[in-house]
């Protein structure tokens, strides 16, 4: 079990440990993001989105809407990735 209460899908404490590194495009807004949770594979492929904010970051910035980008070939020690495996239906 996690530290806290478990979100809408069950995941505890998400968020606040590093950047997630994620499949979705860089997009600088949310304007025409699929509706199906599905990645975003659209738009500057060469710079890819990050979620939810790393340990040092301020509080007000440990969402997932918070996104930032991160070429490719970046590597930093607040960076990081979430494995995560489809939900039985």
């Amino acid at each position: 079990m996690g530290s806290y209460q478990a979100n809408a899908y069950g995941v505890h404490d998400a968020l606040g440990n590093v950047w997630e590194w994620v499949q979705d495009c860089w997009q600088r807004s949310y304007r025409g993001a699929p509706r199906d949770g599905g990645a975003w594979e659209a738009g500057d492929c060469s710079r890819r989105t990050m979620r939810g904010g790393p340990w040092n970051n301020s509080p007000r910035d440990l969402r997932a809407a918070v996104h930032v980008r991160i070429g490719t070939d970046d590597r930093d020690y607040n960076v990081g990735f979430r494995v995560a495996r489809p939900l039985a239906r």
